[in-house]
């Protein structure tokens, strides 16, 4: 179940004030959504920088975790990461560890809310998958002047988020959904997004499918972002560009989210907590207040939903509004909030309200090995090594490693460049190197001893930092070439 009942009958939301701005934006909210009659169990918990303050690594206490575990839904104001204390954000823990696989974020023209693109009837959702790309977060230093982070996109959470945004766009009674990626440069990672989402779209015949390269997206959000309904796109991708689009309509203060799993969801502001702000009763409850409505779909509260959704509409109409739009003739946040309540039950000539059906999450197998292949083989692998010789010394000093090795160097690359043997590439070098080996029996499969024993060689003279096989997936390689490689 999406949600759990209290003892009373009432629906079980987890509160987090959050930081800086956060407990007055989330308690106006909540004025809004309880002045509506919806019978919510509110339970308040923390999470943040006070928490990061009193020694918790993460931000998020165990029985903040424990009453969204019970609960399965939570309503957040912004979190803070402070300098100097904490690890990793707490808004990317509480993702993560719930597996809230799908952030929705809506972008649709506000009444009164004056932009270069008014009246060009903006009304579009980015679909950005949550918890994997770079956001997972795997990092190393590998030399001391050279950095990775892993790009981990997986066929499974591919699927999930094409899923979604295909019954999203049916639940809000969209047309199209396109699907943005940068699969012209990285076609394993992005291009399996790109791959997944051509194999699902046919199973939606009603809805028009399109893919687009992302900065292309970009660009046209910009140029003529009507074009646009659904974006479906992956994480680091759908940060940016659902912050751009923020711009489009008025900013963040317009900016609502929603992170979905299957299990649990939670509901936040795409804003930060913006906490020279705080306490001066002047920030923009909307985002959160959006975010509150779609928390009210998602606990098929429909009706209060649109009740809600209407009220902001009108007071927008009217004229309120909060001095992120312009500081002249602004109201307070306390001020805005009245006048929506005021508003309840009438509704906006201007702003649509669209209709609303229950969304339906995708249900997915749950194994782990998600994909299967009916052969595999291992032709080589490549070795990242830390060196400050030359490509041409490097190379000379690897064949030689390797003159009776089961296993010949063909090539070395420096951050992605063909280096060795040399192809006339002006590379300006650092000392990280990607030497790929290849079996001389092309017919061959490489045993994990052999790599192990020529992984020896190779650390005999050389400070190696991890290594990757080349593997073929039905006959098929499952690696890249470097630039300039043949």
């Amino acid at each position: 179940m999406r949600y759990q009942l209290d003892a009373e009958g009432r629906k079980r939301v987890t509160l987090i004030t959050g930081d800086g701005i956060g407990p007055e934006v989330v308690a106006a909210t909540r004025r809004i959504i309880d002045a509506a009659g919806v019978r919510i169990a509110w339970e308040e918990h923390q999470a943040g920088a006070e928490v990061f303050r009193s020694g918790l690594p993460s931000g998020v206490p165990a029985e903040t975790i424990a009453s969204i575990m019970a609960t399965r839904v939570a309503l957040k104001g912004p979190l803070e990461t402070p300098v100097g204390f904490g690890e990793k954000s707490a808004n990317v823990t509480l993702r993560k560890l719930f597996e809230t696989y799908a952030n929705v974020r809506p972008v649709r023209e506000m009444p009164n809310v004056k932009t270069r693109y008014s009246g060009a009837g903006i009304d579009l959702v980015i679909v950005r998958e949550n918890v994997e790309d770079l956001y997972a977060g795997i990092e190393h230093m590998q030399t001391p002047g050279v950095a990775q982070c892993l790009k981990i996109m997986s066929r499974k959470g591919c699927e999930k988020i094409v899923r979604l945004a295909f019954e999203l766009a049916r639940a809000e009674g969209r047309k199209k959904v396109h699907c943005a990626t940068k699969a012209n440069i990285m076609k394993f990672t992005e291009g399996l997004l790109k791959k997944t989402f051509e194999e699902i779209a046919p199973e939606y015949p009603e809805l028009e499918s399109h893919h687009i390269i992302i900065d292309n997206c970009a660009h046209q959000l910009v140029r003529a972002p009507q074009q646009f309904d659904v974006i479906v796109t992956s994480n680091m991708n759908g940060d940016i560009i659902s912050d751009l689009a923020s711009g489009l309509i008025g900013g963040l203060g317009f900016a609502p989210g929603a992170n979905l799993g299957n299990e649990v969801s939670i509901f936040e502001a795409v804003h930060g907590s913006a906490p020279k702000y705080a306490g001066k009763n002047v920030i923009n409850p909307t985002a959160v207040l959006q975010s509150g409505i779609m928390m009210l779909r998602h606990l098929d509260e429909f009706v209060a939903a649109q009740t809600i959704e209407h009220a902001l509409l009108l007071t927008l109409e009217q004229g309120a509004y909060t001095r992120d739009v312009r500081p002249e003739g602004s109201v307070s946040t306390s001020d805005f909030t009245d006048r929506i309540i005021a508003n309840l039950g009438k509704h906006s000539e201007l702003g649509r309200v669209r209709e609303h059906r229950p969304l339906k999450m995708p249900e997915l197998r749950a194994a782990p090995d998600f994909v299967h292949v009916a052969q595999r083989r291992t032709i080589g692998a490549d070795i990242f090594l830390e060196s400050g010789l030359s490509p041409d010394e490097l190379g000379r000093n690897l064949d030689r490693l390797s003159e009776t090795s089961p296993l010949r160097l063909k090539m070395i690359s420096n951050r992605g460049t063909k280096v060795y043997s040399d192809n006339g590439a002006m590379t300006d070098c650092v000392d990280q190197w990607r030497c790929r080996f290849v079996l001389r029996d092309v017919e061959a499969d490489l045993s994990d001893e052999t790599l192990a024993a020529h992984l020896v060689r190779v650390g005999s003279a050389h400070r190696w930092m991890h290594i990757e096989k080349l593997q073929e997936f039905d006959g098929i390689a499952a690696y890249s070439l470097a630039q300039g490689e043949d």
